[in-house]
């Protein structure tokens, strides 16, 4: 259970947690039974008209439509043809362009009858300039849909891509968050974009953010909008058994920081300020009732299949939860947000100059999602430590 200063500091609400999962720590050799049922019901007076108050009274929940099953990747075609797209722009990286997720997704294309360009280029963890390069590819092909191939980055630098081609008298700053940029609301109709991820971790298939590295600045940021969440995302657990060990862990870090940081975010009645049209409410609104539901579910999944899934990549049940997963915990940050663990992630990673994370096929420096809590390499040991570490939270 929740002790009672950490109620206070952390949620300021009720809250009981009851789910039980044991796990083994390798180290020690004991065994962590960790148990987060929630039972936690925002207290907060009935809603109420938003005159006169300092802090919100309402939250929003906005999500992508998501199709989940092995194989579902094929359909993409059919989807576009039923959009009626004639002009798409398919979005991958390097390395991905060479690998069967990409090689599917053309077929299906092909198969339908669907015109379209490939743009891979997307660098993993995008710039500022790298967003721009592939803005500037979607200007000039007039693309009426896109398609994002790949972990958070390619889906991230797509959302980036079609909302500047849809608004193309904007300015590169008139979007991103506040104070980099001046955190416009997006009123631009943007084009269909599904997204297709490989990666089970940033749950970008679910939200409308899009996360950068603002150069001049040497620090981390984005775009939060609803108005960029991909129209469809196609969870194909199957793109999953290309993953590196060590990618899976540590982009199974990513959805234990989404869900620990979203369900234990600031309540979204004791955010401010209320906002005055709802079109300024932001896409992080805090904490919420619907939001608790999909991340404790995340940590649940997270908490039975992360070391299955990092130990054994034949191991389909495991690495299609941790796909589900993801997605879980993509349902519930990208409506209530995330806070200190990012927070700090941001200017760590925006100074980066020679740190490369294994198992990334990369040409530049980076510190992957891991590292949001440690920024060194990990043993599966470090790993199982810090998820008790994590986990003792609870």
């Amino acid at each position: 259970m929740l002790s009672r200063s950490l109620q206070r500091s952390l949620v300021k609400c009720r809250t009981k947690i009851v789910l039980t999962q044991a796990f083994s720590c390798p180290r020690s050799g004991s065994s962590l039974r960790t148990s987060l049922l929630v039972t936690n019901h925002h207290q907060q007076a009935p809603g109420l008209p938003s005159s006169g108050k300092t802090t919100d009274y309402a939250f929003e929940m906005a999500v992508s439509n998501i199709r989940y099953g092995a194989g579902v990747t094929n359909e993409v075609g059919m989807d576009l043809q039923n959009m009626g797209a004639k002009n798409v722009c398919l979005m991958t990286d390097k390395n991905l362009s060479q690998l069967p997720p990409v090689k599917i997704v053309m077929d299906s294309l092909v198969k339908n009858g669907i015109n379209f360009q490939v743009y891979d280029n997307v660098r993993v963890e995008p710039t500022d300039t790298s967003f721009m390069d592939a803005i500037e590819f979607a200007k000039k092909g007039a693309f009426d849909a896109y398609v994002a191939v790949g972990g958070g980055s390619t889906m991230d630098t797509c959302k980036a891509a079609n909302l500047y081609a849809s608004s193309p008298q904007s300015e590169f700053l008139d979007y991103v968050n506040a104070p980099i940029g001046k955190g416009k609301p997006v009123c631009s109709p943007l084009k269909p974009l599904i997204a297709v991820p490989t990666t089970s971790g940033t749950g970008s298939e679910t939200t409308g953010v899009a996360i950068f590295d603002y150069e001049h600045l040497k620090v981390k940021t984005g775009i939060a909008s609803r108005a960029i969440k991909p129209t469809l995302g196609l969870v194909d657990p199957l793109h999953t058994l290309h993953m590196p060990g060590q990618v899976v862990a540590n982009s199974g870090f990513d959805v234990l920081c989404h869900a620990l940081e979203s369900y234990t975010a600031l309540p979204y009645h004791m955010r401010s300020p209320c906002p005055s049209n709802p079109i300024s409410r932001p896409a992080y609104q805090g904490s919420n009732p619907i939001s608790d539901i999909w991340s404790v579910q995340a940590l649940r999944i997270v908490a039975k299949y992360l070391k299955r899934a990092v130990r054994n990549p034949d191991d389909l049940e495991a690495r299609s939860n941790m796909h589900l997963a993801s997605a879980f915990a993509g349902i519930g940050f990208g409506n209530a947000g995330v806070h200190l663990c990012h927070g700090m992630s941001y200017p760590i990673s925006g100074l980066v100059k020679t740190y490369k994370a294994k198992d990334y096929s990369v040409d530049h420096p980076l510190v992957e999602r891991v590292t949001k809590l440690a920024p060194r390499p990990q043993s599966e040991e470090d790993l199982s430590a810090l998820f008790e570490a994590s986990m003792k939270l609870y």
